[in-house]
């Protein structure tokens, strides 16, 4: 730019000016170099999200859609629901990463791929917001308050969208250059003065043509490298380490995820109920592990069970087809807010456990309180409600079958089902011969074929007293018998347990599962439910 003023002060304040134009000129090649870095950035991002996608089997954004909870909740659990939309928004998903990150790397249509990326990431927002109320429990890297890194990387795309960075280090550079070239050379063969098509010539590319135009192929090659190499080690890693964590050698640990579930467990009903042949028990949620000598393993499985891996556990099992949970009523108000989040409609069964011991061992708690737990799980939405084990106990071995009636006439005066249960069979049989008829039986029932179970002192190791007896007894009443501590609280593989319940009357099974075992129980529990075996005892549910 040529600047016309004489004298003195205007040679100053040329300078000056052409001093301000030299700074800005700098500043913006400073901002246009960070804009380059952060659409690399976010490029490399979405590419390979879009790739991880492509190359994970069975992969679908069926559950990210399912756990919609905001406002436009009933469109996105609706694509879900169909498959055939659920495969187009896949695709949609795949493929517009793909080539989203491909153009913001390589800057060719760049406006076009900041705004396809951005819608992306708009929907992804929407869908899932991290808004007050709406942490629905399951935890997700940069879910924050209001902002997480959907809207951050949606942000920085609108601006990329805007600022035309493929123009200054991109494909886009040569696509504009070669689109002014060819309006010149256009305008110069529409002169009719022939000497001005002589001027027509094809000018190389120079070498900062070529740097800015290809400034981006470094990132790129280093992308590709680092894909390839993460590759071969994720298949080295497949052909050569044992999927655990062992000794001081870090292998991996491969949860099953729903991809890998065989099918979903078939129900009965009790009833007017219907529940899966598999009830999801409640200690290890609440905090009772029964672990034997293992005394810090109680507030082990507390501490891992907070408020959202309980969230995420109870809608992984409904996932899997579980669709009760058997629990205490401390755990009645978190399940009531798992229901107003509408995570999901898990149902709850209580059992109203109401037996505390003093130091002595003898029973502690008015009888009173324990009726008080009953209204309570009532109160909190309870579909059925069973006088616990030990409680049951307690007061048939103390000649109480009246304190077990009054609060059988409780729950059945409020509309939910009813059950009995016990640890010991000489229970059961005192309550049938005291005339109580429950809606269904709560009984412990596993074999003794582990070490502990021959301990000469019971130590929290035995559950099942006589499981001969038990199975003996159990075919003589026509009630839904629902088997608990099937697994001996873990000593006992559910390959084991599940059939071995199954196979000798039990019409359901009550089992405590982790998240991370979710799928791989339910899985044995559908392959014993299939397996063709032929118990005596007839399915009374």
């Amino acid at each position: 730019m040529n600047w016309t003023i004489s004298g003195e002060t205007g040679m100053k304040t040329g300078a000056k000016i052409t001093g301000n134009l030299d700074i800005s000129r700098k500043i913006i090649i400073v901002s246009m170099i960070l804009l380059f870095l952060m659409r690399i950035a976010v490029g490399w991002h979405l590419l390979y999200e879009g790739i991880a996608k492509l190359y994970t089997p069975g992969w679908t954004s069926a559950e990210y859609l399912a756990l919609s909870r905001w406002v436009f909740a009933p469109f996105f659990n609706w694509i879900a629901e169909h498959q055939l939309v659920l495969y187009i928004v896949n695709a949609i998903n795949i493929w517009g990463l793909i080539a989203a990150g491909t153009g913001l790397m390589l800057g060719v249509y760049t406006r076009a791929a900041g705004i396809a990326g951005a819608v992306l990431l708009f929907l992804y927002y929407i869908s899932n917001p991290p808004l007050v109320g709406l942490d629905y429990g399951v935890p997700a890297e940069g879910d924050y308050l209001v902002v997480n890194k959907n809207l951050v990387e949606f942000v920085a795309l609108v601006i990329l969208s805007i600022v035309p960075t493929g123009r200054f280090i991109g494909l886009d550079r040569l696509i504009f250059i070669a689109g002014e070239r060819k309006a010149h050379k256009k305008a110069l063969l529409s002169q009719p003065d022939a000497g001005a098509q002589n001027l027509i010539t094809e000018l190389p590319m120079t070498r900062r043509e070529a740097f800015l135009s290809f400034g981006w192929l470094p990132f790129f090659a280093t992308f590709v490298w680092s894909v390839i190499v993460k590759n071969k080690w994720e298949s080295y890693e497949k052909k050569n380490l044992a999927d655990a964590m062992t000794s001081a050698t870090m292998k991996t640990f491969d949860i099953s995820t729903l991809k890998d579930l065989k099918g979903r467990i078939p129900s009965g009903t009790i009833k007017d109920k219907t529940f899966s042949r598999i009830i999801l028990g409640g200690n290890l949620l609440s905090g009772y592990s029964h672990a034997r000598d293992l005394i810090y393993v109680s507030q082990l499985v507390k501490t891992y069970h907070h408020k959202d891996k309980i969230f995420a556990t109870l809608y992984m099992a409904e996932q899997c087809g579980i669709n009760a949970l058997l629990t205490n009523p401390i755990m009645a108000t978190m399940i009531d807010e798992y229901w107003k989040r509408k995570i999901g409609s898990i149902q709850f069964l209580s059992d109203c456990a109401g037996l505390d011991y003093d130091e002595k061992g003898a029973h502690a708690t008015p009888y009173d309180k324990y009726l008080d737990r009953i209204r309570r799980a009532i109160d909190y939405g309870a579909c059925a409600c069973y006088i616990q084990g030990e409680t049951a106990d307690w007061y048939m071995e103390h000649g109480e079958p009246d304190k077990i009636e009054q609060a059988m006439n409780l729950i059945r005066d409020n509309g939910v089902l009813l059950g009995i249960g016990a640890h010991k069979i000489e229970t059961v049989k005192a309550c049938v011969d005291a005339g109580l008829k429950p809606d269904f039986w709560m009984k412990t029932l596993h074999h003794h074929e582990y070490w502990s179970a021959h301990h000469p002192e019971w130590h929290d190791n035995m559950y099942c007293f006589n499981p001969g007896e038990t199975i003996e007894y159990m075919k003589s009443l026509t009630e839904p018998w629902i088997a608990f501590k099937v697994m001996a609280a873990g000593a006992i593989h559910p390959k084991n347990a599940f059939q071995y319940a199954f196979k000798n009357g039990a019409d359901f099974i009550c089992a405590g599962i982790y998240d991370f075992q979710m799928v791989e129980d339910v899985n044995i529990a559908f392959e014993a439910l299939n397996s063709g075996f032929t118990r005596e005892r007839r399915w009374m549910a």
